[in-house]
């Protein structure tokens, strides 16, 4: 099953699907549900990485590389 997710602008109650050319389905559901982009974050998420970005803001020095972190991981 191919599935498409777009978020669509709604403009005087109506929008419109543009459908991949390779989309050969002659049958679809919709499933129509408000789209909030705040809402696509948990707040507990959204508060952590604030918290850990001012963490950051105070102490740069704690910052590791990206690499770094990648060989640590592999250790575990």
């Amino acid at each position: 099953m191919k599935a498409i997710k777009q978020i669509i602008d709604v403009e005087n109650n109506t929008f419109s699907v543009v459908l991949p050319k390779d989309f050969t389905a002659k049958r679809v559901e919709v499933i129509i549900l408000p789209s909030n982009p705040e809402d696509d974050i948990p707040q507990w998420q959204q508060e952590e990485s604030e918290r850990r970005y001012n963490e950051y803001l105070q102490n740069p020095e704690i910052a590791i590389l990206n690499e770094d972190f990648i060989k640590k991981l592999d250790v575990l």
